[in-house]
């Protein structure tokens, strides 16, 4: 049995959700238990604040974690980064308010800035040379300018609305972070055996996003064309058709070229093109 620790609540907590149904994984309703079990795999879940995530794992509470990488970063406890997750994306930035003109980093110096991620932000105004007046701040973080808390802030950044709506405008981007999977240093083997099947689970599931599955009949003359033009994973299948001179073309292609590919075959005489969804992609 191996245990992962999640967001409690938060779209790290549905997104989370979202990758173990995917990956096959059952999880037991949880409503307001901490600890939860997946019904069809040695997995149990323990919900957890975000950042009490990296001390969990750090302590071996839970043997595995889904967090943000900057709340690694800002715990600073002794974990393995075992795997960058595809959600979650989001960076760290700096933000004033959008009436105030800003003129490069020196703007900082002497200014009260406040943050839910100070050891992050020490590090970086020491590394730029700034003194500033960090202040914590756990929670509405973005409020603080208005209500003279504090001159800037210093927080986690997706759309910029939230930033917007409050009255200010980013102007620094200090850290890229997205949703990481960490591990309990020196995990038991057979933990880590369990741990191998569940990222081989979430690795299908990542391989399949964004792309498409194309099947399509194709003069036997113009497979080269075809080849040329739609490269796979190592190259298409092609199977032979009962009609002389045809064969059938399978392969998988990036969603975002899925068009340009569809137009480029019909030039050279593709039909009855068909597009599928990918659920699983193994290597």
């Amino acid at each position: 049995m191996i245990r992962l620790a999640i967001q409690a609540k938060g779209r790290l907590n549905e997104e989370s959700l979202d990758l173990l149904k995917e990956s096959g994984l059952v999880v037991e309703p949880s409503k307001k238990k901490l600890l939860t079990k997946c019904g069809d795999f040695p997995l149990e879940i323990l919900f957890l604040r975000d950042d009490d995530i990296p001390q969990a794992v750090s302590m071996g509470v839970a043997d595995i974690g889904i967090v943000g990488l900057n709340e690694v970063e800002e715990r600073s406890f002794i974990v393995d980064k075992v795997h960058n997750l595809a959600f979650g994306k989001c960076r760290l930035s700096l933000a004033i308010p959008k009436s105030e003109i800003y003129n490069g980093i020196g703007y900082f110096q002497g200014k009260r800035i406040a943050t839910s991620y100070p050891v992050l932000l020490e590090r970086y105004f020491k590394k730029e040379g700034i003194t500033a007046e960090i202040h914590q701040i756990a929670g509405s973080v973005e409020i603080a300018p208005s209500v003279g808390l504090a001159d800037a802030i210093f927080d986690i950044v997706s759309s910029g609305g939230t930033l917007i709506t409050n009255g200010l405008k980013e102007v620094v981007s200090v850290m890229d972070s997205q949703a990481v999977l960490i591990a309990t240093p020196n995990m038991e083997s057979d933990k880590r055996d369990i741990l191998k099947q569940l990222m081989m689970r979430f690795e299908a599931v990542e391989r399949s996003k964004g792309m498409k599955y194309l099947l399509m009949n194709l003069p036997l003359d113009r497979l080269d064309d075809a080849t040329e033009m739609l490269p796979g994973m190592r190259s298409p299948t092609i199977l032979p058709l009962a009609q002389k001179g045809w064969c059938s073309v399978h392969v998988v292609v990036e969603e975002k070229q899925l068009w340009d590919r569809i137009e480029g075959l019909k030039s050279i005489g593709a039909e009855g093109i068909l597009v599928l969804s990918l659920e699983k992609m193994m290597p």
